[in-house]
């Protein structure tokens, strides 16, 4: 089989999100979205090549989001998606890949069996799509608001990424499209259709959302610590009283000060509340289990 390569498009503003910066710059759980995107595919051992589209003014952006992962230099998007991805496949020509993988940088959760059904998808069909069941009544309404039609659910589908295309063809079909002045397809899977390609479909996945509001953010935080599993925290404090001496012990520092603290060892209120609060995550007792204050060898201890 041919090369594959992963398209990612980074160049939008994402301002539904309502953050200070686009929103595949901003963290989600400590790593920027993007970083997590190109990380997902660059891994991936049946991707040879990934390919960021991002604007222009993200340029620092970017760097500091990706810096160290493996991926092609990213290219400079248009004021559109359309514009976008055929900026990505132009700098993808000279490279000549078989199938190329288009896929939206505000979905992170794409897993690597996604990816891999995608490409097997690309190579069978030459366009495909991740698709997944409608659950919900869908309704056409008119401008009033009035309900004007009920649509059949058992043959509709919504639309994720990554989507999968034979790249000679997309490619082509980019150029046609511009050529004539069509630049408000909605996603690459219509350009296709427009151009005469038959698009197939293969299963998406629930996990795989697309970050768009400020509250998908919130969401996928809580699905994420979900996935951790057994969650637990846990609280600790810790006090001695003042007494002779010429310095106090807090976090491990020693502080000047008129008087000292009394204590078993060093009378460190800061490190005993941690380990308090740690073992009460573990259920395991609390300091003076571990470390009793009639022990001499804790006698002085640095905590």
């Amino acid at each position: 089989m041919g090369t594959v390569a992963a398209l990612v498009v980074a160049a939008g503003r994402g301002e539904r999100a309502s953050g200070a910066i686009p929103k595949q710059y901003r963290d989600l759980a400590g790593i920027p979205v993007l970083r997590r995107v190109l990380d997902v595919l660059a891994r991936h051992r049946e991707v040879d090549m990934v390919q960021p589209v991002i604007a222009e003014p993200d340029s620092d952006r970017y760097r500091r989001a990706t810096a160290g992962l493996s991926t092609l230099p990213p290219v400079v998007g248009g004021a559109t998606r359309q514009a976008s991805v055929c900026a990505g496949l132009e700098a993808l020509a000279a490279r000549g890949p078989e199938i190329v993988l288009v896929h939206d940088a505000a979905r992170p959760f794409a897993s690597a069996a996604l990816i891999s059904r995608a490409i097997a998808a690309g190579h069978a069909t030459r366009a495909a799509v991740p698709v997944l069941p409608v659950a919900d009544t869908v309704k056409t309404v008119d401008p009033d608001g009035r309900v004007t039609a009920t649509l059949d659910r058992a043959i509709l589908r919504t639309i994720q990424t990554p989507q999968a295309f034979d790249f000679a063809q997309l490619l082509d079909a980019h150029r046609k499209a511009a050529a004539a002045g069509h630049a408000d397809f909605p996603d690459d899977a219509a350009l296709a259709e427009w151009a005469g390609s038959r698009v197939a479909t293969f299963p998406g996945e629930v996990g795989n959302i697309k970050l768009t509001t400020a509250e998908d953010f919130m969401r996928a935080e809580a699905e994420m610590i979900g996935r951790l599993g057994d969650v637990r925290t846990g609280s600790g404090y810790d006090v001695h009283a003042f007494g002779d001496g010429g310095h106090v012990i807090l976090g491990g520092v020693s502080i000047p000060h008129t008087h000292g603290l009394t204590g078993h060892s060093d009378a460190d209120v800061v490190l005993h509340a941690l380990v308090d609060a740690i073992l009460g995550a573990l259920a395991d007792g609390d300091i003076g289990e571990h470390f009793p204050p009639d022990d001499p060898r804790w006698r002085g201890a640095s905590s």
